[in-house]
């Protein structure tokens, strides 16, 4: 007999008409689902990370603060995943994924420009969005489960997500 696991919805995206940079993380986790914000696991770099990267101290910010100043920055969030079922919060564990519609991003978002894919899971979506046409950079996870890099070596890829569209960007050995 097959396990069932609960069916998840994920959280809409924060994206604007300027938005020319996309963050998209595989799926969200239980904390975030539960507190209905992106990134809400304490122990969760992505506040800091993305912090650093816009020039901002956004982490320093009440949540509903935060989502405004990064649109205000050319910066949008959202997941390659609009549902799944999965129990816990590792991309390990999902299953029956359903993606998000990305084509409406051309209408939704026509100034995007560069895709960065926060971890190897939702990375797996790049070359679709390569394709497209937009830039794309794999970062490593921001997630408290992916601690075999420092926060210095990965903000050192994220800063990619500022570059200019023509700019190579590094990607490392390791994630």
């Amino acid at each position: 007999m097959a396990t069932s696991f609960p069916t998840l919805t994920g959280l809409a995206p924060v994206i604007a008409f300027d938005t020319r940079v996309l963050v998209l993380g595989s799926f969200p986790g239980a904390a975030s689902l539960a507190a209905g914000k992106y990134y809400a696991h304490p122990r969760n770099q992505f506040w800091p990370l993305i912090s650093a990267v816009v020039g901002e101290d956004l982490a320093a910010l009440p949540y509903e603060e935060r989502l405004p100043r990064l649109l205000a920055r050319g910066f949008g969030l959202w997941d390659v995943l609009a549902g799944c079922e999965r129990e816990g919060s590792l991309d390990s564990a999902i299953r029956k994924p359903a993606a998000n519609d990305f084509e409406r991003l051309k209408t939704l978002c026509p100034q995007l420009e560069t895709v960065g894919f926060n971890g190897q899971a939702s990375g797996k979506f790049a070359p679709q969005f390569a394709q497209a046409g937009y830039r794309t950079v794999v970062l490593p996870s921001s997630s408290p489960a992916h601690m075999a890099m420092s926060f210095e070596q990965k903000l050192a890829v994220w800063r990619g997500l500022a570059q200019e569209p023509d700019a190579p960007v590094v990607q490392p050995a390791l994630f």
